[in-house]
């Protein structure tokens, strides 16, 4: 064979195997799954506001850089329903995270956030109860971003 005839058939049989790549990379589902959002929905009662955004800006901020330095979660949001409808959550507290954890993971974080906390289950409940005076969780997601394929 000479050599031009071979360097023919090498360039041919490239292109060939870069088709085929190409056409397998076509085979791959489109959107690609990321990070898991989950979402609460806070209905803030009438004269709430303050106490509740103070609550945000305080604990709330504090559990979620707490979580973000043990890595449990990638970052944490906070988004206003501008034109919430009735029965819509005024608030939308979010946090993200890269994966779900399992029961025991879920049973050891919980007792390293307690000791961080350094409240009793007890103690940690009836805060959570005061807060019902100025605002009520109406409303619960869990959603996972999905990407666009390149």
């Amino acid at each position: 064979m000479s050599m031009k005839k071979m360097m023919t058939a090498l360039v041919l049989g490239a292109a060939a195997a870069l088709t085929s790549i190409g056409a397998m990379a076509q085979d791959k589902y489109p959107l690609v799954l990321g990070d898991y959002w989950e979402v609460t929905g806070v209905k803030l009662k009438d004269g709430g506001g303050l106490k509740y955004a103070e609550f945000i800006v305080s604990e709330w901020k504090q559990d979620g850089e707490f979580a973000k330095s043990k890595g449990w979660i990638k970052d944490y949001k906070i988004f206003s329903n501008v034109y919430a409808r009735a029965g819509e959550p005024d608030i939308y507290l979010v946090t993200i995270s890269e994966s779900l954890v399992s029961g025991a993971e879920n049973e050891k974080r919980g007792d390293e956030y307690q000791a961080w906390k350094k409240k009793t289950i007890a103690q940690m409940e009836s805060e959570s109860g005061n807060r019902a005076e100025f605002r009520e969780i109406v409303d619960g997601a869990l959603l996972q971003e999905l990407t666009i394929r390149k």
